[in-house]
């Protein structure tokens, strides 16, 4: 089987890219009333980001077969979860940075509480968008609404959360770390290819399994690179402050495998990704790219 990566992006990404930057300008746009709170909204959305979280949700789309504009919008509301996560990750009681995808962090840019209430926002309008989700049924988007909900909380990303900073200064077993990162960034991963797979009109039930193990191994492997760049990037490229998780002494793979174990793990969870694509055609490339991507990137 093919492992071997490349930093370029996938010309698909780019196109998956401009369609969700175009419809989260558009919406955002269109939050009325909200004054400084909608520039803080809008800062930390439109401020940079590969996009990757949509993206995997239309290529999942593709992947059963659906038309990839059904993804589109939630896509989106996971993106505006994602959003709001880093802009709580990055205050002054969590992780304290300044700089995120090289600009000031949003409690930096405008100030604390309006930082807060942004996040708070966005987590709220995530829900909103889902529910009107174009072409969809209402038990589809009822579903799509638990899925996200379950995936953003306690269970999945703030969990997640929780035990990271409950594990700062500590020695994670393999095991514990995993189901750290399976919550606070695997989470999101997972239900970008489950909403993506809940937009196909008829489900098959080994299709559905494979793409779920699919994003289970990738949202690991995200992770496992995030923790590889942190040791390795720089801050230029990176587009935040390189070296902060040693520095706050959190348990990540480098410190647990060293560098050499992790690219050796990193490279198991790429072949486990892309093993349970086997049994897809061309409909699942983007997927393929994706993974060889996520694990290549250098930011």
């Amino acid at each position: 089987m093919k492992t071997t990566v490349s930093d370029k992006r996938p010309p698909f990404l780019d196109s998956y890219r401009s369609r969700a930057e175009t419809e989260l300008t558009l919406r955002l746009s269109q939050v009325s009333g909200a004054g400084r709170l909608q520039e803080a909204m809008t800062y930390s959305v439109l401020g940079g980001g590969k996009r990757i979280r949509p993206a995997l949700c239309m290529a999942s789309a593709r992947a059963m077969g659906e038309p990839e504009d059904r993804a589109v919008l939630p896509g989106c509301a996971i993106e505006l979860i994602h959003a709001y996560s880093l802009i709580h990750d990055d205050l002054p009681a969590m992780d304290d940075d300044d700089l995120r995808r090289g600009r000031a962090t949003t409690h930096i840019a405008f100030d604390e509480a309006t930082a807060i209430l942004a996040g708070d926002a966005l987590q709220a309008l995530a829900f909103e968008w889902l529910s009107e989700a174009p072409g969809l049924t209402d038990p589809v988007r009822l579903r799509m609404i638990r899925e996200l909900a379950v995936a953003s909380g306690h269970r999945g990303m703030v969990g997640g959360q929780a035990i990271d900073l409950a594990s700062v200064g500590q020695t994670l077993t393999l095991e514990r770390l995993e189901l750290m990162h399976r919550c606070k960034t695997g989470a999101l991963i997972e239900v970008s290819v489950r909403l993506g797979v809940l937009t196909a009109n008829r489900l098959d039930d080994n299709r559905i399994e494979s793409l779920h193990a699919y994003a289970r191994a990738l949202g690991l492997a995200f992770q496992v690179q995030d923790d590889l760049l942190d040791v390795e990037g720089d801050t230029q490229t990176l587009g935040k402050t390189q070296g902060a998780d040693a520095a706050r002494c959190k348990p990540t793979y480098p410190a647990l495998l060293g560098i050499a174990g992790s690219r050796e793990h990193l490279a198991g969870l790429l072949r486990t990704a892309l093993s349970h694509l086997d049994g897809f055609g061309e409909e699942a490339d983007a997927l393929r790219a994706m993974a060889d991507f996520v694990v290549a990137r250098s930011h």
